[in-house]
């Protein structure tokens, strides 16, 4: 009876210990939602919008946690002075980073668009986060390297989140211009008159107005039907007449376009509407520029943008549809197809045919300027809100309404109130807050976030795998050998666009002989047929122009003497490295 006494006395006192144990640190409790990294070092909150300070402390903590797989660098300054952060992610004991196929993320071109910066730091985040945990992302990062900035116009971002504003403004950057041509400079900008933190619309009553409160609504204005009075004329958006010139919020912040200040197709101002003085003008476009030139390793990339639910390629004017190839346009299928289905409510379209005309816009530098396949997303759209897409135009559709009453609980939009105005008189204030209708409720943002980042994996995915498929010899007369190497791409993206080949924006592709002297060497065409094309200088490395995807090339060389072990080096700058030997 002692010995069980005992026993038990100890099994309770070991529980009683093990119950007072702190869990581990690797361990966060509960159970691992699938497809979200377990237990991060980092943690973070996806329903919400950073500002500069958090961004930069995000990159800085990322880089800290993982110093194996992140690196943190500026990539240079914004106008008002602010470094533009890159994160370079890959497993960097796996090969130089430099030689891996690079795939390049930005955005937050246009400030108002803010939540493309959210989907670049948690595609960063997931990266890291996620190398330990799955297969999958730990193959991704052993063979690519992605270069990831999430805000590439950290100035005005910074006013959008801090300082108030519409949903529109400014989508420009800071630098300061005289619009209204008057010799000052951003005199008359938008005022929030009730010092609410929100720039809203103004509204009169007015027996001349067009427009009518929605009867079901009282946030929402409608237009008057053709044949009813209307009750109200909309003014714009808060704002008075602070130079005296008769005008009000027409000298406001920016007023440029930074997305049309780059070098391929630019026009000046008054062909393309926010167009500066020359394609480069901004500091923020010449890093980004500096930034891929001096990375040609970079062969996919992806800019986020808002709003429609967009997954868009190039061209942005019709006169560069010549240089989108059937072949390369088959390559964009086939990542904007899938894109379809991975985010439901997106559609993948043409810039030019499917939107509007863009001069000098960022896509069409890195596609056409540098032969990088390239999407521009615009995330968010109505169809998310309740999963259906409405056939009403913009003033019949109310969902938007409709999800801020059932689901925001009324938390996106001001209502009206009276204010009394020194130009307009008696007015009133209200309508939606800067940070709805473009962009997502937080709820909403991380799902968002996850299948844009899967989209982008999906599209890097895809960028060229190369790998000597083998090495075949043969006797000939004289002492010669014949050696053959098929080289493969085992990805659908080529080393090479076809636009790039034409016009030679990127050296060709090398695969050398290494281990035997080489007295000459060739392309094979047909070997079937023995078609070949010789190489005259340079025997024992072949420029190759083009590797396609999902699919291979030969080459062949004659050799002096029968080789021992001999190597053949695949060097591709978009392609990456590979190599076989064969003794």
């Amino acid at each position: 009876m002692k010995h069980i006494l005992l026993i038990t006395f100890s099994l309770f006192a070991l529980t009683a210990v093990a119950q007072k144990q702190p869990a581990k640190t690797d361990d966060p409790g509960g159970l691992k939602a699938i497809g979200s990294p377990v237990n991060p070092k980092v943690p973070m909150r996806w329903n919400h919008y950073n500002d500069y300070g958090m961004i930069t402390k995000f990159c800085q903590d990322l880089a800290k946690a993982y110093p194996d797989l992140v690196k943190l660098e500026s990539m240079g300054k914004s106008y008002q002075g602010r470094d533009i952060w890159v994160l370079t992610i890959t497993d960097t004991k796996t090969g130089n980073p430099a030689r891996k196929p690079g795939f390049y993320i930005d955005g937050n071109i246009h400030s108002n668009e803010i939540q493309g910066s959210e989907v670049a730091m948690y595609t960063a985040w997931y990266l890291a986060e996620s190398f330990a945990d799955e297969p999958y992302i730990r193959e991704l990062l052993k063979d690519r390297v992605f270069y990831i900035t999430p805000t590439i116009n950290p100035d005005a971002r910074e006013d959008f989140v801090k300082n108030p504003n519409n949903s529109n403004s400014p989508r420009s950057g800071m630098m300061p211009l005289d619009d209204d041509g008057d010799g000052q400079v951003d005199e008359d900008k938008y005022d929030d008159l009730d010092k609410d933190g929100n720039i809203v619309q103004m509204r009169r009553k007015s027996p001349l107005g067009r427009w009518n409160v929605d009867p079901s609504d009282p946030t929402r204005m409608v237009p008057a039907k053709p044949d009813e009075p209307g009750t109200y004329e909309l003014l714009g958006y808060e704002g008075e007449d602070n130079d005296g010139d008769g005008l009000v919020n027409e000298d406001v912040v920016g007023q440029y376009d930074p997305n049309r200040d780059w070098g391929w197709g630019w026009q000046p101002d008054y062909i393309q509407r926010g167009a500066l003085y020359y394609p480069g003008t901004l500091p923020e476009t010449q890093a980004v520029k500096k930034f891929v030139m001096s990375h040609p390793n970079i062969a996919g990339a992806q800019s986020y943008h808002n709003y429609g639910g967009m997954f868009l390629r190039g061209p942005g004017s019709e006169e560069d549809v010549p240089y989108y190839t059937p072949g390369d346009i088959a390559v964009y299928d086939v990542i904007g197809k899938v894109g379809e289905k991975m985010i439901p409510g997106y559609r993948y379209l043409t810039i030019y045919k499917d939107l509007y005309t863009v001069y000098g816009g960022e896509i069409d530098w890195f596609s056409l300027g540098r032969g990088v396949f390239t999407f521009s997303t615009e995330l968010m759209t109505s169809y998310k809100l309740f999963n259906q897409k409405s056939d009403e135009n913009r003033f019949q559709n109310d969902e938007f309404n409709q999800f801020d009453k059932y689901l925001l609980l009324k938390d996106a939009y001001v209502p009206w109130k009276a204010y009394n105005h020194p130009q307009f008189g008696d007015i009133e204030i209200g309508g939606p807050k800067k940070n709805y209708i473009r962009n997502h409720p937080g709820f909403m943002l991380e799902e968002d976030a996850h299948r844009n980042m899967a989209f982008t994996l999906f599209h890097a995915d895809n960028m060229p795998m190369l790998v000597v498929q083998n090495i075949e010899t043969k006797a000939l007369a004289n002492g010669l050998t014949e050696i053959t190497a098929t080289v493969q791409n085992q990805r659908v993206i080529p080393t090479h666009s076809s636009h790039d080949v034409k016009y030679r924006i990127e050296r060709p592709d090398r695969i050398s002989l290494k281990g035997a002297t080489a007295l000459a060497g060739m392309l094979v065409d047909n070997d079937d047929l023995g078609i070949t094309r010789e190489q005259k200088n340079n025997p024992s490395t072949i420029d190759v122009p083009n590797i396609p995807g999902m699919g291979y090339v030969k080459v062949r060389w004659l050799v002096k003497g029968k080789p021992g072990k001999v190597t053949v080096d695949v060097d591709s700058q978009k392609g990456g490295i590979a190599s076989k030997t064969m003794d």
